[in-house]
């Protein structure tokens, strides 16, 4: 089990894809030889930035989100290869979803971008995600295969947005030299794309949100 704040490190790629699209064909991309049954998940997420979104112009994201198995405070920071995710665990007495303050543990994490400058609810990102394992011969998770049904909210002007992406992230069991890894992408995208999905235009669910409205 990981220490609470140890960075873990996120390789994925995200795709937007049509409301009636069927779900790629992945057996057979690299070593996958199993799709597990899907998983349902309902995730609710708060990002917290200043007023001028320092965060979001560092590509540094802030959340504290409920649902899922990770369900707690989030750090994400870009990296040469994917995001690093540092996490902490939801605490007694922090405030209700969307009202809590931002612990002064997670401040520290942040406070060469933004100092003592207030850090507040900027954007809301509810996801009802459909997750499905994809393992190796061995029934080694190789990646995980999300579709996810978003709804964005920009909490400065009210904006919302709807959408459905798809996101492949690499597992455990992924190949471990960067050239594979690539390649395994490389194929898993071929899959999605033949699916009729294509490359997310937004880096991230955050992104989209912000301009909503």
């Amino acid at each position: 089990m990981r220490k609470h704040g140890t960075p873990t490190i996120e390789i994925e790629r995200k795709y937007d894809v049509a409301e009636d699209a069927q779900a790629p064909a992945f057996v057979g991309v690299g070593p996958i030889a199993v799709v597990e049954s899907p998983e349902v998940r309902e995730l609710d997420a708060v990002y917290y930035d200043t007023d001028d979104l320092a965060l979001a112009r560092a590509h540094v994201a802030l959340r504290r989100r409920e649902g899922g198995p990770d369900a707690g405070w989030h750090v994400k920071r870009d990296v040469d290869e994917g995001r690093t995710e540092q996490h902490w665990p939801l605490e007694e007495g922090e405030g209700a979803h969307g009202t809590a303050s931002v612990p002064p543990r997670l401040r520290e994490e942040v406070r060469g971008l933004v100092g003592d400058r207030e850090l507040r609810p900027v954007a809301r990102v509810r996801n009802r995600r459909v997750v499905n394992r994809l393992l190796d011969a061995a029934g080694y998770p190789v990646a995980e295969y999300c579709d996810d049904h978003v709804t964005g909210e920009n909490l400065v002007t009210g904006g919302v947005a709807s959408w459905r992406e798809w996101e492949v992230e690499l597992s455990a069991a992924a190949p471990e030299t960067r050239r594979a890894r690539t390649e395994l992408l490389d194929g898993l995208e071929a899959a999605v794309v033949a699916a009729g999905a294509h490359p997310s235009q937004s880096a991230s669910k955050l992104e989209r949100a912000l301009k909503a409205g």
